[in-house]
């Protein structure tokens, strides 16, 4: 019988993050999350989470994964560095690119696979009936009998809650937050048995647009300035409530005059080419915001940020630098 992929475990999402009883805490990669085999024939194929074909996406782990014990099956995250941050917005542009447009983007943006779980492995075979403990030794000694560097990662696994809570603070270069995972937990394909906790910060913003109208606003398309004054957009709100698009409407005006974003165009989502239709409103009035840590290299939040309250008592010129992240604002 020819072994083939599972379908890739999923997590559900917490709201602590200390690692429970029992359980080993790994880091949270902002990344793809990819399923690699390497047949005895030679074969390699890298497979999404919803299963569509990366092989011809990332021909520099593909071509790396030839060198591998032949029958390997890894569970990991493709990610690309870029001024010592990882920068998700690198991988994007590989897919539905043709081999030469993604050779060309390996060369300039080299990928790496973070491996954080072994599936089968040779002799072995089908490692995913195993518990967490017996696939990390054996992902261990993978990497240590086969000398795995780069574009080969091993990621952090630990069962100390100080250690866990530490990776925390790597949020500066884009980690977002920490997956758990019970130890003696076989591999359930498709299931969601482990816990992810995704690290947030509390921050601020300019109101510079809303989705929707003004009258009953959507979701809050959001600023900071930059370093010459221009208002730069930042990011976007998920999905007000009702009652919070009822309170906000109040205290949202139309431009009095010019402004900054006026004949701009916004992206109904990442990685979207759908334009969102907008409203622009006077940029005066400050959000405080929930934002995770995945920002692009420009420091945009990736994904929606959840509004939390008006900020009476902050001026636009008091919210942090565009670019800068989420430190909170001064005062």
């Amino acid at each position: 019988m020819v072994w083939t992929l599972p379908e890739p475990m999923l997590a559900v999402a917490v709201d602590s993050p200390v690692l429970p009883a029992a359980h080993a805490g790994e880091p949270k990669w902002d990344g793809y999350r990819a399923l690699l085999a390497r047949y005895a024939d030679g074969r390699v194929v890298i497979r999404s989470r919803r299963g569509a074909d990366m092989t011809t996406a990332f021909p520099e782990i593909a071509a790396a994964a030839m060198t591998l014990p032949e029958a390997v099956g890894l569970d990991g995250e493709v990610v690309v560095w870029a001024d010592d941050r990882l920068a998700f917005e690198r991988l994007q542009g590989r897919l539905n690119r043709s081999s030469a447009g993604a050779a060309k983007l390996a060369a300039q943006w080299p990928a790496h696979f973070v491996a954080f779980d072994l599936l089968r492995f040779g002799a072995e075979g089908d490692l995913t009936g195993r518990h967490y403990v017996e696939r990390r030794d054996a992902l261990e000694s993978l990497f240590a009998e086969q000398g795995l560097g780069a574009p080969w990662v091993l990621c952090p696994s630990t069962t100390d809650p100080a250690v866990a809570e530490g990776w925390l603070s790597w949020s500066s270069v884009g980690m977002e937050g920490l997956v758990f995972k019970r130890l003696n937990q076989k591999y359930a394909p498709g299931r969601r048995g482990w816990r992810k906790y995704r690290a947030r910060a509390s921050t601020e913003a300019v109101v510079g647009a809303v989705s929707g109208s003004i009258a009953s606003p959507a979701t809050v398309l959001l600023g900071r300035l930059d370093a010459s004054g221009a208002l730069r957009y930042v990011g976007r709100t998920s999905v007000l409530s009702r009652e919070t698009g009822r309170a906000l409407a109040a205290q949202l005006t139309a431009p009095s005059g010019g402004h900054p974003w006026t004949g701009w165009t916004f992206s109904a989502g990442w990685g979207t080419k759908e334009v969102l239709r907008v409203e622009l409103v006077e940029p005066v009035l400050v959000g405080e915001v929930a934002a995770d840590v995945s920002l692009d290299t420009a420091g945009r939040w990736r994904h929606p940020v959840r509004w939390l309250r008006v900020r009476a008592d902050a001026a636009p010129g008091d919210v942090p630098v565009f670019g800068s992240g989420n430190e909170p604002a001064a005062g």
